[in-house]
């Protein structure tokens, strides 16, 4: 069982971030965010050919952090792999001590630097998390068995500022039924939106973790606003960004504020710092969440 799984069923309110693989084989960076995250976080999302945008291997990443003593969750898209390649990247995963899996489907191609590339979707995140409790049960989609069988913590993503609601509570009951153990939300950035979201989640018992980008401008707020599916910036908030002469220290005490919000109807929050990483132990610290770095 992993820790973050322990953590999670403990009932502990359990802090998560997002690495991005570099565009190349120089994993330095990724590695020293890790090594900056590592005391104030419980575990880090390594995403997977985010936005369809061509880097290094979530897989590799993964395996790279856990060695230098940090908790991945590995990401796994859909979009690049067919089910003999999912199942075997899974199995890969597993035997390199890597558990905690978050199943997506992914942005279209055209969304990223290769928009000629063929799209392959031949499962999607629903069915990968069918595949995984397969291979819990030790066999294969084309029900071989195999030599031993892995153990997941398997995590989906959800939206909840989708208007409306009711799908993406439905669309939660289903991945619950395929084998989802938790789930990390799109950002959110209005703490009563969220709760009117949670009081509906709330029957399916399942820990969810809120998502939360960091705000670094107006600007980039009404970008999100036009161009990013599920994500609605308050009009306050961009304002409040607009007018901060000292936009980190801004970002910090709204995000801070935002989290102290949301903590009591989530199990924990999911931090996507874009770039603004080193922010992280100083939101946590305004919010309460960590007051200083584990030994």
């Amino acid at each position: 069982m992993s820790q973050l799984e322990q953590k999670l069923k403990a009932g502990n309110f359990v802090v998560t971030a997002e690495i991005v693989p570099p565009k190349g084989v120089d994993t330095s960076k990724a590695l020293q965010t890790a090594k900056l995250l590592k005391p104030w976080v419980d575990a880090v999302n390594v995403t997977d050919q985010q936005s369809a945008m061509m880097s290094l291997g979530s897989l590799s990443l993964c395996h790279l952090i856990r060695d230098a003593g940090l908790e991945p969750i590995l990401q796994m898209t859909t979009r690049d792999r067919n089910r003999i390649a999912l199942q075997s990247d899974l199995l890969s995963a597993y035997a390199l001590g890597i558990e905690n899996v978050l199943c997506l489907t992914g942005d279209p191609v055209t969304a990223g630097d290769h928009p000629d590339a063929k799209p392959v979707f031949d499962l999607d995140s629903l069915a990968l998390l069918q595949t995984a409790k397969l291979l819990e049960k030790g066999q294969s989609l084309a029900g071989r068995p195999l030599e031993g069988a892995p153990k997941f913590f398997l995590a989906a993503a959800v939206s909840p500022a989708v208007e409306p609601m009711e799908p993406q509570l439905v669309s939660m009951e289903k991945k619950l039924e395929a084998g989802a153990q938790f789930f990390q939300t799109q950002a959110v950035f209005d703490a009563a939106l969220l709760a009117r979201f949670m009081e509906r989640a709330h029957r399916l018992k399942a820990p969810v973790l809120a998502g939360l980008v960091l705000v670094k401008s107006g600007k980039q707020a009404r970008f999100m606003n036009e161009h990013v599916y599920g994500i609605k910036v308050p009009e306050a908030l961009i304002q409040e960004m607009d007018a901060a002469p000292d936009k980190k220290r801004q970002c910090v005490e709204s995000t801070a504020r935002l989290i102290v919000a949301v903590k009591p109807f989530c199990q924990g929050v999911h931090i996507m710092a874009i770039g603004w990483e080193p922010l992280i132990p100083e939101i946590l610290k305004a919010a309460g969440v960590r007051t200083k770095p584990a030994t």
